[in-house]
This record gives structure tokens, C-alpha cells and sequence, in this order.
């Protein structure tokens, strides 16, 4: 049972989560992909480091977990950040974020490739209810003269690599906390952002920067990679299995509902079917049924004496 500071921390964390499309959608007004995820994870590294260490937690890594988080961060930090921008520059940003939160339905699929899920009635209907969303989306895009399918193709990526990322941390054993893993993941993201930004795209003008700009940019560093973070970190040890699956599942309908408010989009008809079917995808992956409680034993009647 979700305590009421529990439910409240949850559901805070889901606007967050949900509004940060828009708001990313924002800063690629004034910021091409590669530099804004290289200035907002790079910052938002060294505030989760300050804070973390602020509070007594010891970041050293051992040199013998350096591969290990690496090859984590290939995924999960660098996977989904470098594909999901892209996919954003394409698309509005509420049919980014459903396309996105395909992720538990690529992460059963992927289950069942490696023989650690079966192909259950659930998970059937989740991988159908998937398909009917990026369906919808994948054809409203195809249909429209300007249409914009490659983003579709991007946010898959994306999805995949937030997936395989998923799966591998299910699988790897390791010792270090998860705020250690975390930080140093960020680290290695925001490297390869500050490596690659220079090479593909001109070195922007900061000092050209509109205040809205600045402030998103804050919002992108302290709120999204920091503060939700801290939220996600102190839910995580506590949080049942089905109130983080209905988190998910509220985030694409944040960022649909708050797109309006931030970029001026205005959702279709098909965005909201696709919405549909992404919860009830996930829904169907991540909420499993409790098992059955187990019946008391029976007394055993004492004989009555004669």
C-alpha cells in the first residue's frame, strides 16, 4: 500500500518525466541534439556527484567495474539519449514520448529472444496493443505530405536501446550502488556528447540564448537528471511493481497533455488511440497477477471422548 508521501513523491516524478518532452522540445528551438544532451548531462552528472557526496555517498569506482559500466552505459545512457534527441527533432514531442515508452514491451520481446520470458496471453496482448501504436503513429506520418517517418525509426531505436540496457542490468551482478552506477553512466554519456556534439554540429552561441532557453536548460539539469533522480532513488527501494508500471504508463499522457501548454502542438485523434495502446501494452508487460494466497492449513478435530 503506496503511503501518501509516497503517492505524492510519484506522482511528481511522473509530471516530470512527462513534461520533459515538451521541454526538450523546447530547447531544440535554440539547440541542436547533440549539444543540448552534451550541456544538460554533463551538468546534470556533476550535480547528482555533488549531491550524492553531499550526502556521505562514496562515487569511487573500482577499476575493475569500469568495463562493466561502460558497457551499461552503451544502452542505457547513450543508446536512448542519442536516439530518442533525434527521434524528438523529428516528431512533436507527445508522439515522441509514446513511441518511447515502448520500452517494456521491447524489454519483454527481448526477454522472450533470450528464453527469460514465455509467450503468455499478457505478453500476446502486450506486444499486440505495441504494434497497433506504432502503427497508428508510423502511418499518420507516412500519410502527411510533411511526415516525418524517419523520427518514428529513431524513437524505435531508442526504445530498443532503453530496452537492452534494461535487461542487461536485470542480469549484471555487482556490488556498487546504484547511485555509483548511475553517476559514473552519466559520465560516460556526457563524454561521448561532448566528443560527438563538435564533430557533427556548429558550436553554438551561448551568449545568443534567450532566457526561456536558460531556464530550460536548468530544468534539463537540475529537475530532470537531478531532482528526479534523487525522487526515482528514494521510490525505487520501496515502490511495488505496479505503481512504478502505472508511472509508465502516465508519462506519454503528460507529455501529450503538456505539449500544448509549451510548444503550441495540438494533439490528433491518432495520438490519443496510440496513447491508448501504449498503456495497455504496458500495462499488460509490467502489471503481473498476484499469485494466488496460499490456503491456511486445516486443523487438524480433536476426536471427542466417548
Amino acid at each position: 500500500m503506496l503511503q501518501p508521501r509516497q503517492l505524492g513523491m510519484l506522482v511528481l516524478l511522473t509530471l516530470m518525466w512527462g513534461t520533459n518532452w515538451p521541454m526538450m522540445k523546447f530547447s531544440l528551438r535554440e539547440l541542436t541534439p547533440l549539444w543540448f544532451r552534451a550541456f544538460t548531462m554533463g551538468g546534470g552528472a556533476i550535480a547528482l556527484a555533488l549531491y550524492f557526496t553531499w550526502r556521505g555517498q562514496d562515487l569511487r569506482l573500482p577499476r575493475s567495474e569500469w568495463a562493466r559500466v561502460f558497457w551499461l552505459a552503451l544502452p542505457n545512457i547513450i543508446g536512448w539519449h542519442f536516439f530518442s534527441i533525434l527521434g524528438l527533432k523529428e516528431l512533436a514531442s507527445g508522439r515522441a514520448s509514446i513511441l518511447g515508452f515502448t520500452m517494456p514491451v521491447w524489454t519483454v520481446l527481448i526477454g522472450l529472444l533470450l528464453g527469460i520470458e514465455r509467450l503468455s496471453p499478457r505478453v500476446l496482448v502486450s506486444l499486440l496493443a505495441a504494434i497497433a501504436a506504432v502503427g497508428l503513429l508510423s502511418f499518420h506520418e507516412l500519410s502527411r505530405l510533411a511526415g516525418r517517418p524517419l523520427g518514428v525509426a529513431w524513437m524505435q531505436l531508442a526504445a530498443i536501446g532503453w530496452a537492452a540496457g534494461t535487461v542487461m542490468m536485470r542480469r549484471t551482478r555487482s556490488a556498487l550502488p546504484t547511485e555509483v552506477v548511475t553517476v559514473w553512466m552519466l559520465v560516460v554519456g556526457a563524454v561521448f556528447f561532448w566528443l560527438a556534439a563538435p564533430l557533427a554540429e556548429p558550436v553554438p552561441d551561448v551568449t545568443r540564448f534567450s532566457l526561456a532557453m536558460w531556464g530550460s536548460l536548468v530544468w534539463g539539469v537540475f529537475l530532470n537528471y537531478g531532482y528526479a533522480q534523487v525522487l526515482w532513488f528514494s521510490l525505487a527501494r520501496s515502490l511495488p511493481p505496479s505503481a512504478s508500471a502505472f508511472s509508465i504508463m502516465a508519462v506519454p499522457l503528460v507529455g501529450i497533455a503538456t505539449a500544448t501548454a509549451i510548444v503550441g502542438e495540438v494533439p490528433h485523434l491518432n495520438d490519443w488511440l496510440a496513447a491508448a495502446c501504449i498503456m495497455t501494452a504496458i500495462a499488460s508487460a509490467l502489471i503481473r497477477r498476484a499469485p494466488p494466497p496460499t490456503p491456511a492449513p486445516i486443523p487438524a478435530q480433536q476426536g471427542r471422548k466417548p
